[in-house]
């Protein structure tokens, strides 16, 4: 065989051989160089002519001839792209079935560039390295993205680190997408494409746009829409009850008295009937008249007067037996049993409760002739009645001494000391004594009135020590000592002004410290109006009195508010001090700094009329009290801690034990109502022993059990309360005095009291315009 040239190619032969699916390579020379490259066999040009011998028989000349020119242009070392190698084997394919010869033969005048890459492997033998095949059909799902991210619930930031952020359903990595500087963040900003959302789908890590349809989704929902379009929110409604009136009703219950229409014919009616019976067409119904006697010249024959005896027969009719001997309550007694005239009206006459029996023997001739039972209704209705009323279980009674289901009390003998009898009057006050305090001390006793002075007593004695009238105009609501002995300061309330007094019967070393604490607040507000020139115009003005006569007399400074004043109530430290005014609306309570000289109001809407205020003995814990209720406020917090509820009408009054865990209320719908706060908001104990409204309630502060009230009935109530640290035990509340000395005026009796900081000794303050001393 003739050289070939290198550069041709021989194109695919198919044969009905069991080789005819297989392509012949030859490489051009002696030597065989086999190999199976992915299905593709190659042989030398030997053994292409042998298979060409060995079938010559099954073709003609003129084809062996054609397939002599063919492998003159097949190339030899060349392999068959795979486009190629399939196109050659349909041409094969097909010429086998509709063709004479079993060849086809191809010319091409373009050469197509290689898929592969020929390398050498570890022997040093050639390595053919082919690109990836391109399967050339689409997807069957169409709506499949063209690279998905296959990294699943892995979160994007771990690839952070990486060029890529994941991979695609054939393993090749995802490159990441290329992000902008930030002028291209800012012109991307500027013109934003249609579907830009701003956001990065976490699978690919691009931009996520969004579909026109998602869009507007979304806009719907952002306009409070319904979000999918042709919703109808006000469907046709649906008569699901008709008006049709049903044979059944849905309820049983019988029409009210209220539906009923009266009929006008039936009242046409009855207007006839009444204008017949008046007219005496219809006669009002009558008892029917007894028998009469029967008559006894009326003959009667008996049949069986002569009776013989007889056969039985079916004409003969024999006489008929007499009945035995019955009973008075057979319907055919015998005559014996039957009551005569006088009988019968007697029974008639007699009452029901008086009659031996309940029946009257009656005789009738046949059963068929008895009448119906007349009592039959009344019989029943009494034996119904006698069930009902009837007890079900037989109780035995039981005796119970109404004095041991009171609470065993001790006697009042053995909760001694308390005050008993009156030691000393006051008097001096024209006009009622509205307040009155005992100094700390247990040495003085301070007192006010409708005549505007403080008066100042000895309290063993009696006698007047000191005195100064503040105002000729309005009365003194209150006087209050300052806490502690390291100084005397006496707080009065006089309209809407706050004085401080240092009375002068005290040492010169005491007046001199009291002094010191009155001055410091005004070095303080001076320096502070100097460094906040545009603050508010304050609450309250602290200024010094600009009579010369109230500051001889001891008035140092005044604090002028907006309302007027009816409550002062000191802190145990003594440098602060709240006021309350019922008619300041906002500013009704105030918190006033003594050694500042300032004045803070914390409640600008307070719920209620507010009555009075207190500080905790012992916690940072402030009490307000309205009309109805008082709260309780968390100083070092500001928040509100609970809301005691007495259930009274009007409050007038409260005080805080000395432990701090209950306080008392007084009201002017006459009650005291103990409060245990640990327990409950509402009342522990309600006590009623006056007669006329509670103005004042007090505990002893000195560590006594006893507390008091006052009240408009010119009396004082002493308890003796004891209070425990025990929670399991409550407090013991027994009444055991009731002091009288006052007199009521204008419906006014006791308007204040106060206790000795020692003694079991109390001081009351009435409208009859004098002070007494209770020991």
């Amino acid at each position: 065989m003739a050289p070939q040239d290198p550069n041709k190619k021989r194109k695919a032969i198919t044969r009905d051989s069991s080789e005819a699916d297989q392509i012949v390579l030859s490489d051009g020379g002696g030597n065989l160089e086999a190999g199976f490259l992915d299905g593709i066999l190659s042989h030398s040009e030997e053994e292409g002519s042998s298979l060409s011998n060995s079938d010559e028989s099954a073709f003609d000349e003129e084809d062996n001839a054609d397939l002599d020119d063919s492998e003159e242009d097949f190339g030899s070392d060349e392999i068959l792209s795979d486009e190629e190698g399939e196109k050659r084997n349909n041409i094969g394919l097909n010429g086998s079935v509709g063709n004479k010869s079993n060849l086809a033969w191809e010319d091409e005048d373009d050469e197509p560039p290689p898929n592969h890459v020929v390398t050498e492997d570890a022997n040093g033998n050639p390595r053919y390295i082919y690109q990836d095949i391109d399967p050339v059909y689409a997807s069957d799902d169409s709506e499949a993205p063209e690279t998905t991210n296959t990294i699943g619930n892995i979160p994007l930031s771990f690839y952070d680190s990486y060029p890529h952020i994941g991979y695609d359903i054939n393993g090749k990595k995802i490159a990441r997408p290329a992000k902008g500087e930030a002028l291209d963040a800012l012109l991307d900003s500027i013109d934003i494409p249609k579907g830009w959302t701003g956001l990065t789908d976490p699978n690919t890590g691009k931009p996520l746009e969004l579909s026109e349809q998602e869009l507007n989704l979304l806009k719907r929902i952002q306009m409070n829409e319904v979000g999918e379009e042709g919703y109808d929110p006000y469907p046709a409604t649906i008569e699901y009850f008709t008006s049709k009136t049903e044979l059944m009703p849905l309820s049983a219950a019988p029409e009210p008295k209220r539906r009923f229409v009266p009929s006008k014919h039936e009242a046409r009616r009855v207007i006839k009937i009444v204008k017949a019976i008046r007219e005496g067409r219809i006669l009002p119904y009558k008892p029917p008249q007894e028998e009469d006697e029967e008559d006894l010249n009326m003959q009667r024959y008996d049949v069986w007067a002569n009776e013989a005896p007889r056969p039985d027969h079916a004409m003969n009719v024999p006489a008929p037996k007499v009945p035995p001997p019955s009973y008075d309550e057979s319907y055919h007694p015998p005559p014996e049993y039957l009551p005569d005239k006088n009988e019968k009206k007697a029974w008639e006459e007699a009452d029901d409760e008086d009659r031996q029996k309940e029946y009257l023997p009656t005789d009738h001739s046949s059963f068929r002739k008895i009448p119906g039972y007349d009592k039959f209704t009344k019989e029943k209705f009494e034996r119904c009645l006698d069930l009902y009323l009837a007890p079900r279980i037989r109780r035995s009674k039981l005796n119970i001494d109404p004095e041991s289901l009171l609470p065993k009390l001790p006697s009042p003998d053995e909760l001694r000391p308390f005050p008993t009898t009156c030691a000393t009057i006051f008097r001096g006050h024209q006009g009622r004594v509205r307040s009155i305090a005992v100094d700390p001390s247990g040495i003085w006793l301070a007192s006010g009135g409708d005549d505007g002075t403080i008066r100042v007593w000895e309290l063993l004695t009696g006698r007047q020590l000191w005195h100064v009238k503040i105002s000729s105009e309005d009365a003194l609501n209150v006087v209050r000592w300052r806490p502690g002995t390291d100084a005397v300061i006496l707080s009065a309330a006089v309209g809407e002004d706050i004085y401080f007094v240092i009375p002068p019967i005290i040492s010169p070393e005491l007046e001199s410290r009291s002094n010191t604490i009155l001055d410091e607040g005004f070095g303080y507000a001076s320096s502070k109006s100097t460094s906040d020139s545009t603050a508010k115009s304050p609450a309250a003005q602290w200024i010094r009195p600009t009579s010369a006569r109230l500051a001889d007399a001891g008035v140092l400074l005044k604090i002028h508010l907006r309302s007027t004043i009816k409550v002062i109530s000191w802190h145990r430290r003594g440098d602060y001090l709240t006021t309350v005014s019922p008619s300041g609306q906002s500013s009704s309570v105030a918190i006033h700094t003594l050694s500042r000289h300032l004045t803070q109001q914390p409640f600008r809407h307070l719920k209620g009329l507010p009555q009075s205020a207190q500080f905790h003995p012992t916690k940072p814990i402030f009490f307000v009290a309205t009309q109805r209720t008082i709260r309780t406020y968390d100083l070092s917090k500001q928040e509100l801690l609970k809301i005691v509820q007495p259930g009274a009408r009007w409050i007038s009054s409260f005080d805080v034990h000395p432990l701090g865990d209950n306080l008392i209320v007084g009201s002017y719908d006459k009650r005291l109502l103990w409060h245990d706060l640990d327990l409950s908001v509402r009342p522990y104990k309600t006590l009623r022993y006056h007669k006329k409204a509670i103005r004042q309630v007090k505990f002893h502060t000195g560590g006594l059990p006893l507390f008091a009230d006052a009240s408009d009935d010119g009396s004082l109530q002493i308890f003796h309360g004891k209070v425990v640290g025990d929670l399991m035990e409550n407090a013991t509340i027994v009444p055991v005095k009731v002091l009288r000395g006052h007199g009521v005026t204008g419906s006014l009796g006791v308007l204040d009291l106060d206790w000795h900081p020692r003694e079991p000794w109390c001081v009351s303050a009435g409208a009859d315009g004098t002070c007494q001393l209770w020991t």
